[in-house]
C-alpha cells in the first residue's frame, strides 16, 4: 500500500490529497526551522532533568499528604529551570488551565486591589473567574476591581491608555499570550516582554501574570524569562507531551508562587503536601516529550493556515506569519462550515472517531461551543482537537496533534468533510 492508498483508506480523496501535497511543497524550509526550535527546547528540558538529579526514586507514587515526595519536589525544580524562574508549583491537584490561573490570581490579590487586563477581554472561562460575567466565588464578590484596556485595530498594545489605567490599587496584571477564542493575533515573547517592561517602568511594584496556555515550548524563551512574575498553563496542553492525565503549573518568583500553594492547599502548608498518586512518570516523560509534540502540532498548524488559506479563508495567524502558540483559526463563515470542520477532524482521531460533533452548552461559555476532541485523555487539546463558539465570524480553533502525521489527516479530512458537504471546492 502506497502513501495515497493509505489516506484514501482513512476517508481522503485523491483530489484533496494532492491539493494538500501542493501546499505542503512550499513548507519544507519552514519545517526545518520548527525542528531546529524542538532540538533546542529538548536540550533544555534534557539539561534541567540532569541537573536537577531524576532517577527512578522520583517515579513512586504518593499517597495522603504527600510528606517528602522527592518526585514531586524534584519536577518542581525541573519546572523551574525550563522556565527560567526561582520556583515551581506542579501538582495533579490542578484540574485545567483555568484552576491554574484562578489559584495565581486569587492567591495574589486581596480585597481592594485592582486587576489589570492591557489586551482586551480574557478568555471565556476566566471572565466568571474575574466576575465580568457575575458567578459565585469570583474575585469581584471578594472585593477586587477589574479593568480592561482593549487592543488596538491592528492588534497592538494602546500604550497611552495602558499608562492612563494603571494607579495605585492595580496590583496584579493579566496578560494572556494565546487568543483564545478572538481572531485577533498571538502575542510573541519579544512582544510581551515589552509590555511588562512598559507596566512595571508605569509602577515598578506591579505584578504581571502570563496566561501561557498553547505557547509553551514555540520559542526559545519563556515570558517567565522576560520579566513576568508569574506564568501558568496546563498540563493537558503542550508541556504534558500528550501523556499528563490532568495537572496544571505555575512558574515565577518564589513570593507569588509560595501564595500560590497556600491557595491551592492551605496557610501553612503550602507545597509540603499533595500526593502524586502515581502519575508522576507521565509528567516527567511528558515534559521530555513536549518539544517534539509542540513542534508537529506547529507544522499542522502552519499547514492547515496554508491550506485555507488558498481557498479564499481568512486565517489567523497568517500561512506566512512567524508563529507564538499552537493555535489557528480559521474564520469559516457559518454554523455549517464550522460542523463540516468540526466532523471532518473528529473522524480523524483515533478514539471516538464515528461520533459527529454537535454544538452544545458547555460550562464557562455564553454561547453554544462545537468541539472535535477524539483524544486519549479527555479535553487534552495539544491532542488533535478543533472547537469554536457558535458565533460570527464563525471560526474554528484548530489545535494541537501528538504527532505531525496525525495533524495532516485530520486537516485533510477537514477539508474532505468541506469538499463533500460543498462548501469549498478545489
Amino acid at each position: 500500500m502506497n502513501l495515497l492508498q493509505t489516506y484514501e483508506a482513512n476517508g481522503v480523496s485523491r483530489p484533496v490529497y494532492e491539493f494538500g501535497e501542493s501546499v505542503l511543497n512550499e513548507l519544507r524550509e519552514r519545517f526545518a526551522d520548527i525542528d531546529r526550535m524542538a532540538e533546542l527546547n529538548q536540550g533544555k528540558v534534557i539539561h534541567a532533568m540532569q541537573e536537577a538529579r531524576v532517577d527512578a526514586a522520583c517515579f513512586a507514587a504518593t499517597t495522603g499528604y504527600g510528606y517528602d515526595d522527592v518526585g514531586r519536589d524534584r519536577l518542581e525544580q525541573v519546572y523551574a529551570s525550563v522556565f527560567g524562574t526561582e520556583a515551581a508549583l506542579v501538582r495533579p491537584q490542578i484540574t485545567c488551565g483555568t484552576h491554574a490561573l484562578t489559584v495565581a490570581l486569587s492567591a495574589n490579590l486581596l480585597p481592594g486591589d485592582e486587576l489589570l487586563s492591557p489586551v482586551g477581554l480574557p478568555y471565556d472561562t476566566l471572565q466568571e473567574v474575574i466576575g465580568i460575567r457575575p458567578s459565585p466565588c469570583s474575585l469581584a464578590e471578594y472585593g477586587v476591581r477589574y479593568r480592561q484596556v482593549d487592543l488596538l485595530p491592528d492588534g497592538g498594545f494602546d500604550y497611552p491608555a495602558i499608562r492612563e489605567a494603571i494607579n495605585e490599587k492595580t496590583k496584579l496584571i493579566t496578560i494572556q499570550r494565546s487568543k483564545g477564542y478572538a481572531t485577533r493575533p498571538s502575542f510573541s515573547v519579544a512582544q510581551i516582554g515589552e509590555l511588562i517592561a512598559f507596566c512595571k517602568g508605569v509602577k515598578p511594584d506591579v505584578r504581571v501574570m502570563v496566561d501561557n496556555c498553547y505557547g509553551e515550548f514555540v520559542e526559545e524563551l519563556e515570558p517567565s524569562q522576560v520579566g513576568a512574575d508569574m506564568c501558568v498553563g496546563s498540563l493537558i496542553k503542550n508541556p504534558g507531551g500528550g501523556l499528563a492525565p490532568i495537572g496544571g503549573y505555575i512558574v515565577g518568583t518564589k513570593d507569588c508562587v509560595e501564595r500560590c500553594a497556600y491557595r491551592l492547599s492551605a496557610p501553612g502548608l503550602g507545597q509540603e503536601v499533595g500526593a502524586n498518586l502515581g502519575i508522576l512518570p507521565s509528567f516527567y516523560q511528558g515534559l521530555f516529550l513536549a518539544p517534539t509534540v509542540v513542534a508537529g502540532a506547529l507544522k499542522g498548524a502552519i499547514f492547515a493556515a496554508c491550506l485555507y488559506e488558498r481557498l479564499g479563508f481568512r486565517v489567523v495567524p497568517g500561512g506566512a506569519e512567524e508563529r507564538h502558540d499552537i493555535i489557528q483559526a480559521v474564520e469559516l463563515g457559518s454554523e455549517a462550515g464550522m460542523r463540516a470542520f468540526c466532523k471532518g477532524i473528529q473522524a480523524a482521531a483515533p478514539v471516538d472517531s464515528y461520533v459527529e460533533p454537535i454544538p452544545w452548552a458547555m460550562p464557562g461559555y455564553d454561547d453554544e461551543v462545537i468541539m472535535a476532541a477524539g483524544a486519549f485523555v479527555q479535553g487534552s487539546s495539544i491532542e488533535l482537537s478543533a472547537d469554536g463558539p457558535i458565533r460570527p465570524p464563525y471560526a474554528v480553533y484548530f489545535q494541537g496533534g501528538l504527532t505531525w502525521y496525525h495533524a495532516k489527516l485530520g486537516i485533510l479530512r477537514s477539508l474532505q468533510a468541506m469538499v463533500d458537504a460543498e462548501l469549498v471546492r478545489l
